[in-house]
């Protein structure tokens, strides 16, 4: 005579699919509870700041102007996909809340060698340097390139 097994109502797989979806579930509520502007570091002292205007030309090139002077100090060329990508946020969050293109744009160099792209109208900031030196480099150059315009001015 055989004592019949009790057969476990949900297989193994679906008890770690259901452990996982409670883990999910809690982390999710955790993150989303926390204050996590009070995670980021203040930012350091500018040392240096461009602001700059940035308009599409017919050749597919974006122009890069200083807003100060409404000199042209360089020419984005080819696809340029961090440039683009980030510019074409900021302009998309200008055009969702119904700003127009005047206000400039600020490039921001610190004390702690981090690098800002703010956008004075909508308040916006991104931090350049988080998305590798590579990338950070490509705006970075603009300030080589406003000083050569600024040199060649007097």
């Amino acid at each position: 005579m055989s004592i019949p097994q009790s057969k476990d109502f949900l297989s193994p797989v679906a008890k770690i699919l259901a452990a996982t979806g409670i883990v999910i579930v809690v982390l999710l509520v955790f993150i989303n509870s926390r204050d996590l502007t009070q995670v980021r570091e203040p930012d350091a002292a500018p040392t240096k700041v461009l602001q700059l205007r940035f308009e599409d030309r017919p050749d597919g090139s974006i122009a890069v102007i200083d807003y100060k002077t409404g000199r042209e100090i360089d020419a984005i060329q080819g696809e340029a996909g961090f440039v683009r990508g980030t510019l074409r946020g900021l302009a998309q969050e200008r055009k969702r809340r119904g700003l127009d293109s005047g206000p400039p744009f600020e490039l921001i160099y610190r004390a702690d060698g981090r690098l800002t792209l703010a956008d004075t109208a909508t308040g916006r900031m991104v931090d350049l340097e988080s998305f590798g030196p590579t990338n950070a480099s490509t705006f970075f150059k603009l300030f080589n390139a406003s000083q050569v315009v600024a040199t060649s001015k007097s």
